[in-house]
């Protein structure tokens, strides 16, 4: 009973600093993104948190977990109406149903994350998709597309019977948002001015001291994030996942701000804050059997991939404000398939597994956001007018602004 109570409380810490990461997410978007559409990006960012978990004990959790809590075997199993608690040979309920912590902390942990896919969407579609199809795309994807994709391996699904490894969701949660926002950008358009004349235009954040102080904010999540993932207070363990983490986090910060310098001659703040949420990433799928040496280089290559992904995604005429797409999809296929290069793992058969898994992850997120977005724009539509979209969301969608200067109500 102590160790589990140490296992417990390690989880239930590590859950805080999960649900933290939100606040990392929110002041980096709206940083990276102009005053005038504040309060509509804070506003998206509390709906997923608030509905996603809402949505995560009503059908998510037993959708995600069939084998283990409802005990119908396959991708759509699903036996009742919210959580269904283990319980006892006496019939009470069984709250250390495993050997890391109870039943309890397990939902509200896989919770904060089920909540993350989302709030990588919400980056990529800023200041111009209507509020409205948002919050019903938030809906589906949070509520179906995500524990049904993730029970195929954290659920004990085909992918992972195939071997397919992913430690704490390079791809079952960063990927998982990153196609979603590959798609939801191709199906939405460009801000207005962000492509002029076949050419690039920057369309400054209004506030970088917002926009770093929400990077560092998410690094210190991340302790929460892949510690937690351990899913015990292990010494050994948790340990290891710490220094792997912040080794990659450190390596891929440092190699973008080298490699963005060497070809843009700048010293770029947010392609050095972008590099750092790359190396957190390709990390992630590892972080348990890597070497300090192994996340140092797999944290360096995904600070290089963000550089040249950023790059390519304006050449590609997609507009991504906050660089949702390079972080998230790009450096979360490279950390999947790291685990084939690096590490315990590595080799080529775990290398064909980590391929399969990203091509079937592929197919479904790109496939049901296509659907869901596509349906929504021939429906409803999904992107703001442009009156709305030059004067803001803010003003046409909440009716306020996020920032009021006083000094216009002095006499």
């Amino acid at each position: 009973m102590e160790l589990l109570t140490t296992n417990n409380v390690w989880m239930m810490i590590c859950t805080a600093l999960v649900y933290f990461m939100h606040l990392g997410f929110a002041f980096l978007e709206i940083g990276l993104t102009r005053q005038k559409n504040t309060i509509n990006i804070l506003f998206r960012n509390i709906f997923i948190i608030t509905v996603g978990l809402l949505l995560y004990c009503i059908v998510g959790f037993n959708l995600m977990y069939p084998g283990v809590f409802n005990g119908i075997p396959g991708v759509l199993g699903f036996a009742g109406f919210g959580l269904d608690a283990p319980l006892t040979a006496t019939g009470t309920l069984d709250l250390a149903y495993n050997t890391g912590y109870t039943y309890w902390t397990d939902f509200l942990f896989q919770g904060m994350f089920a909540a993350t896919a989302a709030t990588i969407v919400s980056g990529a579609v800023a200041e111009r998709m209507k509020i409205g199809p948002f919050l019903i795309f938030t809906i589906i994807y949070v509520g179906l597309v995500y524990p049904i994709a993730g029970s195929w391996k954290w659920g004990g699904g085909f992918l992972d019977e195939l071997g397919f490894y992913d430690f704490a969701g390079s791809t079952l949660v960063h990927s998982v948002g990153g196609w979603a926002a590959l798609v939801a950008v191709c199906l939405l358009g460009a801000r207005i001015g962000k492509f002029k004349n076949g050419k690039i235009q920057a369309i400054p954040g209004h506030n970088i001291p917002l926009a770093t102080a929400g990077v560092l904010i998410l690094w210190l999540g991340w302790f929460g994030f892949n510690g937690g993932s351990v899913l015990s207070a292990e010494p050994g363990a948790t340990s290891l996942v710490l220094v792997t983490t912040c080794l990659a986090a450190a390596a891929g910060g440092v190699v973008s701000v080298l490699v963005s310098t060497l070809i843009y001659k700048n010293l770029d703040l947010t392609m050095f804050l972008n590099g750092i949420l790359g190396g957190l990433v390709g990390i992630t799928a590892g972080a348990d059997i890597m070497s300090p040496t192994d996340a140092v280089l797999i944290g360096s290559i995904a600070g290089a991939i963000i550089v040249f992904a950023v790059s390519l995604i304006d050449k590609l005429k997609l507009d991504d404000p906050v660089g949702a797409i390079a972080v998230h999809l790009v450096c979360g296929i490279w950390g999947t398939l790291a685990v084939g290069v690096f590490g315990a793992k590595a080799g080529w058969d775990q290398f064909a597994s980590q391929l399969i898994g990203i091509a079937a992850y592929a197919a479904i997120c790109a496939g049901s956001t296509y659907i869901i977005i596509y349906t929504l724009k021939k429906t409803i539509g999904i992107r703001v007018s442009e009156k709305e979209e030059l004067e803001g969301l803010d003003l046409h969608e909440h009716g306020t602004k996020a920032y009021y200067d006083f000094r216009l109500n002095e006499h």
